[in-house]
């Protein structure tokens, strides 16, 4: 049985044409998908005889709500989705004057360990596919009614770390026939897997990258994010260079303020330092507690962005959202599976 839906339009013509179809039967099968069709008997304008062809050919899940918060402070709306295998993932819809941006998932947990995040409590279980992918956004849309005009790939996973299935989301995503959002409208955060930054630098795709710096030296960093190790933070700071000069596009830097461990006036002037001459903007993040963590919240984010600005880096706070939900990626998963569900 064949994933209909991670099809791109040309494998779907090139599918046609197999079955002895016209090829306009793609873009009419496409845009079924795209537009949320839960099964193939619902794609009213395909004969019966193609609709049961593809039904004996191909597999067409859509994911369902297992569970759902609305905050009551902002509007925020966390999903937890459980897709056909019975796992489950997280996306969150936020609402902002300029539009309403989903947060996805890339795989089903995340093996990169990082000291301070919930999502990789429990390892990696395994990738998701670009259905999968495309699901997020649009059962988001259609459930919550709210268009969406931003995405960001920055919930449960790392997304180069599921790097061929992430560029055929971007490209499924953005297809005019699609949900047609547009690369800018895009944003992708990694962990610094520097191999993969300078192979999408190489496709010069024009999303915006986040790198989830959270130190500047490799002592810390190591210490957070073990993908740190045997890298370190200058050849990250080279690929990020890099990606710049190949892209033109600004490097967005994730910096979750943790209390006594990156918060020091050393650090920022070492992250000035770092940032020196190639264009880039460090987002400082209050940091969202877990349970299983001993690191705390940050008592001098705004001591440490005054810093940085000082020094000529460009430096913004991160608006908390959907603190009442457990908005952070990782810890709605992780409250179910100690739940046993």
């Amino acid at each position: 049985m064949r994933d209909i839906k991670s099809m791109t339009l040309e494998e779907l013509a090139a599918f046609m044409k197999e079955q002895g179809e016209p090829p306009f039967r793609a873009k009419q099968v496409f845009q079924w998908l795209h537009r949320g069709a839960s099964s193939f008997d619902g794609m009213t304008n395909l004969s019966k005889a193609l609709r049961e062809k593809l039904a004996q050919s191909c597999f067409l899940a859509v994911p369902t709500v297992e569970r759902k918060q609305v905050s009551r402070l902002d509007g925020t709306i966390k999903y937890l989705w459980r897709l056909s295998d019975g796992n489950c993932v997280e996306t969150v819809l936020m609402r902002y004057h300029h539009g309403n941006t989903v947060c996805i998932s890339s795989q089903v947990g995340c093996r990169m360990g990082c000291a301070f995040c919930a999502s990789t409590i429990g390892g990696k279980v395994r990738d998701l596919t670009p259905a999968e992918m495309v699901d997020q956004v649009l059962f988001t849309q259609l459930d919550s009614g709210y268009p969406i005009s931003n995405i960001v790939l920055m919930g449960i996973g790392e997304p180069l770390d599921n790097f061929d299935t992430v560029l055929r989301f971007l490209e499924l995503v953005n297809h005019p026939d699609g949900l047609n959002i547009g690369m800018r409208h895009i944003s992708l955060s990694t962990c610094g897997l520097v191999g993969q930054i300078d192979k999408l630098a190489d496709l010069r795709l024009q999303l915006t990258l986040s790198v989830s710096l959270h130190a500047p030296d490799d002592e810390t960093r190591s210490r957070l994010m073990p993908a740190n190790r045997g890298v370190g933070v200058e050849r990250l700071f080279e690929s990020c260079r890099r990606y710049f000069d190949i892209t033109g596009r600004r490097i967005s830097y994730e910096y979750a303020m943790i209390d006594g461990v990156n918060d020091s006036d050393r650090q920022a002037d070492l992250l000035i330092k770092h940032l020196r001459g190639t264009p880039g903007h460090v987002n400082l993040i209050p940091l969202n507690e877990v349970a299983e963590s001993p690191f705390k919240p940050s008592r001098r984010v705004r001591e440490f962005q005054k810093r940085l600005e000082e020094g000529g880096v460009t430096a913004t706070v991160r608006r908390k959202l959907g603190g009442d939900i457990d908005a952070s990626c990782g810890q709605l998963r992780r409250k179910r599976m100690e739940e046993g569900q």
